[in-house]
Formats: C-alpha cells, sequence, structure tokens
C-alpha cells in the first residue's frame, strides 16, 4: 500500500484531537505565558525505538499556525519544525528527533496531540521491527490484522510498514476474507466461496482468503481450489506449529500460506520455520506500548 498521510482522513483526525484538548483554550499557558513569547523546543527519544509519525507531528502544529484549530491567530504564530532524524529510522535514547520553534502558547497548545501521535506510531513500528527481527533468515513476512484504534486505521498500517512488516487488507472492501461466521452463516466453506466466486465474477483484482481451523477444512478449501473455484490464500488460524507445518506442505505453494491466533514474539520465530508465508499479528496495532518521547523547552 502506498501511503498518502496528507489525506483528508488524516487532516481531520488531527484537528479532532486538537479540539478534544484544546476545547476553548489552554488556560494555564494563557494564564502564564504572555502573549508574545517565543520558544524554541526539541522532542527527545527517551527510550531506543523506530522513529515513526514525524510528518504527522509537523501536521499538529501546521494546523495550529494556520488558525484552523486553537484560538491563536496573528502574524506572530509562525511555526518552523525540523525534523532531525530521517522518518523511519532506528534511534538510541537522548537522540533528539526533531526541533519546533514558535510562539510558546502555541508549542503548548500542541505538544500533547503531537507527542501522542509521535509515541502511539513509533512504539506500533518499534514492535513491529521486533516481529520481523525474529524472523531474519526466514522467507515469512508479519502482517497486522484490522485490530486497529477506531479512525486510525491508516495511521497504524503506515506504522507497521515503516516497523518493516506487510499490510494485510486495509478494511472490508479490499480482499475477501471468508472467517467462521461466513462460513457458518453459508453452511459451509464450499458455499461460502461458491458465493463469493459468483459476487466478484467481474472482480478479479480482489483477492480471496480463507481462513480454516482444522485440518480437514485445509482439505476443503484445496478441493474448491481444484474444481475451479478461485482462491488466493488460505489462513491456518490457531493452529500448532506442526499442523501449520501440515497445511503448509499440503498447499503445496498453490496458494499463499498465512497462520494466525495467539502467536507471540516468543513463538513466532517456530510459526516461520514451517515455511508459511505470512503471520499476521493483531498484538502490533492492539498491544503495542508507546515509544517514551518528550517535548523540552530550550531554555
Amino acid at each position: 500500500m502506498i501511503f498518502n498521510l496528507n489525506d483528508s482522513s488524516v487532516g481531520r483526525l488531527v484537528e479532532i484531537a486538537l479540539q478534544e484538548d484544546i476545547g476553548t483554550g489552554d488556560v494555564t499557558s494563557e494564564a502564564v505565558i504572555s502573549h508574545n513569547a517565543y520558544t524554541n523546543a526539541s522532542f527527545l527519544a527517551k527510550q531506543d525505538g523506530i522513529i515513526c509519525g514525524l510528518p504527522i507531528a509537523e501536521l499538529v502544529f501546521k494546523r495550529l499556525q494556520d488558525g484552523e484549530v486553537g484560538s491563536y491567530e496573528d502574524e506572530l504564530s509562525n511555526i518552523t519544525w525540523t525534523p532531525l532524524v530521517a522518518e523511519g529510522s532506528f534511534v538510541t535514547a537522548g537522540t533528539v528527533i526533531a526541533s519546533v520553534e514558535g510562539t510558546t502558547q502555541l508549542l503548548l497548545q500542541g505538544e500533547r496531540t503531537a507527542l501522542n501521535f509521535l509515541q502511539r506510531m513509533s512504539g506500533v513500528a518499534s514492535l513491529t521491527q521486533r516481529y520481523t527481527q525474529a524472523l531474519e533468515g526466514t522467507n515469512t513476512h508479519v502482517c497486522d490484522t484490522r485490530k486497529t484504534i477506531p479512525a486510525w486505521r491508516l495511521l497504524d498500517k503506515y506504522a507497521v510498514k515503516t516497523g518493516g512488516g506487510v499490510n494485510h487488507r486495509i478494511g472490508l472492501y479490499d480482499m475477501v476474507m471468508i472467517k467462521d461466521n461466513h462460513r457458518d452463516a453459508a453452511g459451509s466453506i464450499t458455499e461460502a466461496l461458491r458465493c463469493c466466486n459468483e459476487a466478484l465474477a467481474n472482480r478479479p483484482s480482489v483477492p480471496i482468503e480463507v481462513e480454516t481451523r482444522t485440518l480437514e477444512d485445509v482439505k476443503e478449501v484445496l478441493d474448491c481450489l481444484e474444481s475451479g473455484l478461485r482462491v488466493e490464500r488460505i489462513m491456518f488460524d490457531n493452529f500448532t506449529p506442526f499442523n501449520v507445518r501440515k497445511g503448509v506442505a499440503a498447499v503445496e505453494r498453490r496458494l499463499e500460506t498465512e497462520a494466525s491466533g495467539g502467536i507471540t514474539l516468543a513463538s513466532i520465530r517456530q510459526y516461520a520455520e514451517t515455511g508459511v508465508d505470512f503471520i499476521s499479528i493483531g498484538a502490533l496495532t492492539h498491544s503495542a506500548p508507546a515509544l517514551d518521547i518528550s517535548m523540552k523547552f530550550l531554555l
């Protein structure tokens, strides 16, 4: 996926985040700090990790500078944002990753929102890197899921890609995923696949994946493939590494293979050594700890 961080949805998300924080105004800064005060500040990484979200932090301050959010609009409102490391780079604790100059009140209005984006996105990218490093020497790729923060889908998946992972489907619209509820509602994997093939007869660019729960399910999918039904990927859901290996062997590279469900950093290597193509990890986006980053005035 090619990410456009200038997408209008990202801008709206930034504006919502600023508005929920600023509300009717930053009462503390307005009381303590002169309207004309001007400040330099630095963003400091306090942990080792992958830096992600620098363009979003810049957008936070740009929205404030342009007067689109907040209550500060005059000729002194210009803000200068300077990234000091490359997006996606690994940094050690103590590294200054960016600097910002501008009216002190505006910098304080944007501080927490910019940090929230930076810390969250850097945390996701850093956790993803740990998983991808565990796969070094194999041909398996770690990928994300739809278990993202609501309205953060684009940014969460961008952060996974920045950390070296692979994006799974973006939403319900760009890939068929026949899961347990679909096959149960249809009556069988075969019937669910038949329905999808019929509905997407004129949309061959939309890939079809089937989730399987047992090796018997795997055989049913392969029988469907032999009968001429289209399917591009098979998922082994909550399989043991032993059964994933058996599933991969049965597929014989006729389909892309994916393992998912309960796979952790401690066990992912064992799954990768089965020869599976992808391992999807919901924890990349639903359980990533924020990377510790702070903004400090240069006094």
